[in-house]
């Protein structure tokens, strides 16, 4: 496990220098309510940025961003793959009650729909004045359903609206909207239009289109899933010097080209790298253009990702140490399946050089964005998250959750629970798999399990695996059935 208590200089004696006030946090009024911007990077590992530990390539401005504001050491994804994952950050919900469990897909473009009028992030803000924006990869939607993102309060999307089709960075088509932007520099098998520049160029629009009124802007990046491809430019910095290279095979031609299918890689190592290096630069970008438009003080941004790095395509997670020496990547329960890197920044709010330890997850979002905005959460909308803005502002008393819950709908089932130090996993969940158990404290890695010298605690987690959730005729753990293509996330 690698020494997160040091980062790039981020200790307890520089949160001291910056002097944390006490009191409470007012919520801002209408004429103050700040701009906020979300980046979401895709299946981003626990240590593949270089201020988690990252030695092979760095990420500098991600690192500006992380030392210019807080970083949270401990914070969780929504669940180990895209779509409930993603559902979990907008509803407020963790996977045992948001609508969106699992990567079930809609032929011939799309996934599961988000209910109509479901409360999210989006509904709140937009009904508070909020003009609001998600650019990248949607996943929560097929064209023209209720869960399409015109249809859920986002009033500009740009990207792909299906996971599967984000597989591919020269696309045959985009959607803006409602409507389908067709690259005709893909055609056939022209690559000539690469999805991210493109993404990144409409990203940048909307924030000078709306510097002068309240924005949230969702950055869904699809960096750095799945297929490793990038303009030669970006690759040959690094052809060479990311260790020994294992050609992908990958896909060419036939009908799972540009359709899901991870494109051919002779150095894949090099593309990761110089992915996540595109990413850092993009994110430098945004973060410049806001300070470049004078509303950096009124503009809290914010960096993570939305599960553990995967291994689809060439990429190489152990090679990296994309876990960050914690066990498991995408699809694990485990620490490194749903451990992210997050920091924020917020000048004016946010002491730079900050660092917490607060056990938080995707689910506490939506209302720390609601305290933040001062929107208002309807009684009806069970939320299970828990503002962390005491930990985000370093002020007041922080609430604690009294335990974490997880589920995963593929592979039979997965689920776990973090309760204090103590962490159950329990997999094969239609097959009455056995509960495993981990301290980490002593064990961050999940190395021992302990299920055998506590039994009282497992029926105790078993318990709460059992009535943490809510079931549901569409999603269950009853088999692979649920989504028998687990390479359209």
């Amino acid at each position: 496990m690698k020494d997160i208590s040091s980062l790039s200089g981020m200790t307890l004696a520089a949160l001291a220098m910056v002097g944390c006030a006490d009191g409470k946090h007012k919520s801002c009024t209408a004429e103050d309510r700040p701009n906020v911007i979300y980046i979401l990077a895709d299946d981003l590992g626990y240590g593949d940025v270089s201020f988690m530990g990252q030695s092979h390539f760095s990420t500098p401005n991600i690192d500006k961003l992380a030392s210019d504001g807080v970083v949270f050491t401990r914070h969780y994804a929504g669940t180990s793959v895209s779509a409930p994952s993603r559902s979990s950050l907008l509803t407020g919900q963790h996977t045992g009650h948001t609508p969106i469990r699992g990567n079930k897909e809609v032929k011939p473009e799309g996934q599961h729909p988000l209910p109509a009028n479901y409360f999210t992030i989006f509904r709140m803000l937009k009904d508070n004045g909020y003009t609001t924006g998600c650019f990248g990869k949607w996943g929560l939607g097929f064209p023209g359903s209720e869960g399409a993102p015109e249809n859920q309060c986002v009033d500009e999307f740009y990207g792909y609206n299906c996971q599967r089709l984000a597989h591919n960075y020269y696309p045959y088509h985009l959607w803006h909207n409602a409507d389908k932007v067709v690259l005709e520099g893909n055609t056939d098998h022209n690559e000539n239009q690469y999805s991210a520049y493109l993404i990144q160029e409409q990203a940048l629009k909307f924030i000078r289109d709306n510097k002068d009124r309240p924005f949230f802007l969702w950055y869904a990046t699809t960096i750095p899933h799945a297929e490793l491809c990038l303009p030669s430019p970006e690759v040959e910095p690094f052809i060479g010097k990311m260790g020994e290279e294992t050609v992908y095979d990958g896909c060419i031609d036939g009908p799972n080209y540009k359709n899901g299918g991870y494109g051919h890689q002779d150095n894949p190592h090099a593309a990761f790298a110089a992915m996540i290096t595109l990413l850092d630069k993009q994110v430098g970008e945004i973060v410049s253009l806001v300070e470049e438009l004078g509303i950096a003080d009124k503009t809290m941004i914010v960096f993570t990702s939305d599960n553990g790095p995967h291994k689809e395509g060439g990429a190489d997670p152990n090679w990296f140490e994309s876990s960050g020496g914690l066990r498991g990547t995408k699809r694990d329960l485990y620490e490194g399946g749903i451990r992210e890197p997050f920091a924020a920044k917020w000048p004016g709010h946010i002491p730079a050089g900050s660092r917490t330890d607060h056990v938080s997850a995707f689910w506490d979002f939506l209302p720390t964005l609601a305290e933040i905005t001062g929107c208002k959460i309807p009684k009806d909308a069970q939320i299970d998250g828990i503002s962390y803005l005491p930990s985000l502002l370093c002020r007041g008393k922080q609430a604690e959750h009294e335990y974490l819950y997880w589920e995963f709908h593929e592979q039979n089932g997965r689920q776990a629970v973090l309760r204090g130090d103590w962490k159950a996993v329990r997999y094969n969940v239609s097959n009455n798999g056995k509960t495993q158990l981990y301290n980490l404290a002593d064990d961050p890695g999940e190395t021992k399990n302990l299920a055998s010298q506590y039994p009282e605690m497992v029926a105790e987690f078993d318990k709460i695996m059992k009535e943490a959730r809510t079931s549901s005729e569409v999603f269950t753990f009853a088999s692979d059935a649920y989504n028998g293509d687990t390479k359209n996330d």
